[in-house]
């Protein structure tokens, strides 16, 4: 079992270290938006890979997770503003934080199941960034405006002309890397077994010694985790913490991301990510190519995610990573023939 392990960690570093420096050859050959956009990309593949351990592989459904992101960027706008932490000691304390309110969301979403639990999450979604206009806590979180952030500028040693947007892109993708590095070997370690077992059938799995509810809750803190960062990298990378930015929609936007990838597969949360946040700009494109009238142009985004859902499900009902293993065996048949 050690043996096996030592060599599933080894293959998933050696394939860190080539995604890292894919992504590093990206971002230089990318214009100032490509490497906003390829940020975008990060921090939203961080947030829908949480969620799809969180739904793919333990079972339990959230409708809430844009709250958990607003957690980790509101963190972030404060600690900037008022603490002056260096950066990564500000993502790490966003990350901490999160997950221990998701670990007290896990306990009482242990208790709950189906469409309960979905209904406990998306309170949370519709309440938590709401707080921010509550006349107690309006001048601390700055009401429906939000807060401001200004993290700090590009090391001097890349020089005074370095692109802002490249170097938030190298952040993103440094906590891109190192958060689905950590995914992939707790997929494959007990507790990622656990999970599964947990998933497939929970009065199986505690006949079996799985300590149910706390697997669901540390389920629930590994997802929260992963918001929080990504909230903290939204903050840094937006310039911004407002309500607006993390209402039922964005919630509903990484549950589309981690559904169109394909639950419980880190592959398909970058293959969800990367349509997330590319289609409202395609759509935008084609809506100004046409020169649509206003009122068809702003819906134009929705009716992309709709057609882009159904095309998907019907094609790939496991998603898009299904959609890929299915490539690689057909290719692999017509190579190696029986």
């Amino acid at each position: 079992m050690t043996r096996v392990w030592r060599s599933t960690v080894v293959r998933h570093l050696s394939c860190a270290a080539l995604g890292l420096l894919a992504l590093y050859l990206l971002s230089i050959s990318l214009d100032p938006f490509g490497d906003l956009q390829l940020a975008q990309i990060c921090y939203t593949t961080i947030a829908t890979a949480g969620l799809t351990v969180l739904s793919g592989l333990s079972g339990q459904i959230s409708l809430g997770h844009g709250a958990f992101v607003a957690v980790g960027a509101y963190t972030t706008a404060l600690l900037l503003a008022h603490q002056q932490w260096p950066l990564a000691l500000v993502l790490v304390a966003a990350t901490v934080l999160t997950a221990l309110l998701g670990a007290l969301v896990g306990v009482a979403a242990a208790r709950l199941r189906g469409p309960y639990l979905a209904g406990a999450t998306l309170a949370l979604a519709v309440g938590l960034p709401s707080l921010a206009d509550y006349h107690g806590l309006r001048d601390a979180l700055g009401g429906a405006n939000g807060l401001v952030v200004t993290p700090p500028p590009p090391p001097l040693s890349l020089g005074e002309a370095f692109p802002v947007e490249r170097w938030h892109a190298w952040i993103g993708a440094l906590c891109l890397v190192l958060v689905l590095f950590l995914l992939a070997n707790l997929v494959r370690s007990p507790l990622g077994r656990n999970m599964r077992l947990v998933r497939e059938d929970e009065d199986a799995a505690a006949l079996s010694g799985v300590p149910v509810a706390r697997t669901q809750i540390l389920a629930f803190w590994v997802s929260a985790g992963c918001a929080g960062l990504a909230g903290a990298l939204f903050a840094t990378v937006n310039n911004l913490a407002s309500p607006g930015a993390f209402g039922l929609t964005l919630s509903l936007s990484l549950l589309t991301a981690a559904v169109l990838g394909g639950l419980g597969s880190l592959a398909g949360a970058v293959y969800g990510a990367v349509l997330v946040t590319l289609l409202p700009t395609w759509s935008n494109d084609l809506a100004q190519a046409a020169d649509l009238p206003e009122e068809i142009y702003a819906n134009v985004p929705l009716v992309l995610y709709g057609v882009v859902l159904i095309v998907v499900i019907l094609l790939f009902p496991g998603g898009l990573q299904s959609g890929v293993r299915w490539a690689g065996r057909t290719v692999r048949a017509r190579l190696h023939p029986r």
